[in-house]
């Protein structure tokens, strides 16, 4: 499997709306970080879906090595 692209070395900070989808890039080569714009096409990745159960402030993962997709677990402390 190939390694998606680090797009950020810290997370990305969103207020996400109760009851709503969004969809983490999960290739690292979206123009919309952090959430899926298509450029994945033709690769391997798929964007994962992030469905809000609370509005609140979520932080997804920029450097795209989390253990806890789409939400940041610190990985990129260590990458």
């Amino acid at each position: 499997m190939s390694k998606p692209e680090r797009a950020s070395d810290i997370p990305y900070a969103v207020e996400v709306e109760s009851g709503k989808n969004y969809f983490w890039c999960s290739c690292g080569k979206s123009d919309t970080q952090p959430f899926c714009d298509g450029s994945h096409k033709g690769s391997e990745f798929t964007p994962v879906k992030f469905t809000a159960t609370e509005s609140c402030k979520v932080f997804f993962c920029g450097c795209k090595s989390t253990r806890t997709k789409p939400v940041c677990d610190g990985s990129h402390k260590q990458t």
